[in-house]
């Protein structure tokens, strides 16, 4: 059976999930849409920064940011000057650890479904004198559904399982920044592999239930809008 420190670990990952997919996908939307319908020149280059965590080893992204959030980092002296300390080892140095290493698994599906309405339906609201903001949320978000729901089913399963990064930026402080997969991680080296059973064995139900669901409501998503 699971004991405190790993229900703990549970609560705080859950909270840490819930929290980083409703914040991109907040902030995600205009840059998607700006992305997929702009026209600028530094669409490419912000696209390819956008997916640069799915490429780059989870060590280095939570270096790097580690290095941001210190004491002598840009981002440290911002937090400082501001009065909010360092951000490093605490849980809101995870939520931004989370929302940059979980960006394009939320970003990318909302690129794509702007991408797919094409520009009929646009046009046709134009005619109808509809102005740019009705033709965003009355027309491009509802024929978007299907994306968002994909970005926010990957969002928040990619942030459950995260290791490297959170492990990087938040330690393993008990109750503070220790999510589920560093308390495996933990449950390992103490050789109490019942434990880490419990969770590795939940964390593969949960993923495989949540990549079924999503593989039959896509379709039905779809055939709707």
């Amino acid at each position: 059976m699971l004991d405190s420190t790993s229900i703990s670990a549970i609560r705080l990952s859950i909270e840490l999930s819930v929290l980083t997919t409703a914040i991109l996908l907040v902030v995600g939307t205009p840059l998607a849409w700006w992305i997929a319908r702009g026209h600028s020149r530094w669409r490419l280059p912000v696209r390819s920064l956008v997916a640069l965590p799915l490429v780059l080893p989870p060590s280095v992204l939570g270096f790097y940011l580690l290095v941001g959030l210190g004491s002598n980092g840009p981002l440290g002296q911002f937090t400082q000057a501001m009065g909010w300390g360092l951000l490093s080892f605490t849980f809101w140095g995870l939520l931004l650890g989370s929302m940059v290493y979980s960006l394009p698994f939320v970003v990318q599906p909302l690129i794509n479904a702007f991408e797919s309405v094409g520009d009929r339906p646009l046009e046709a609201a134009a005619t109808l004198r509809a102005s740019p903001i009705d033709r965003f949320w009355h027309v491009a978000l509802p024929l978007a559904r299907p994306g968002y729901l994909t970005g926010a089913v990957m969002g928040f399963a990619h942030t459950l399982g995260e290791f490297g990064v959170v492990l990087m930026i938040g330690g393993n402080i008990p109750d503070k920044t220790r999510v589920i997969s560093v308390q495996i991680y933990d449950h390992v080296e103490a050789l109490e592999y019942t434990q880490a059973h419990w969770l590795a064995g939940g964390m593969l139900v949960f993923s495989f239930l949540v990549l079924l669901a999503l593989h039959w409501v896509q379709p039905r998503q779809g055939q709707r809008t």
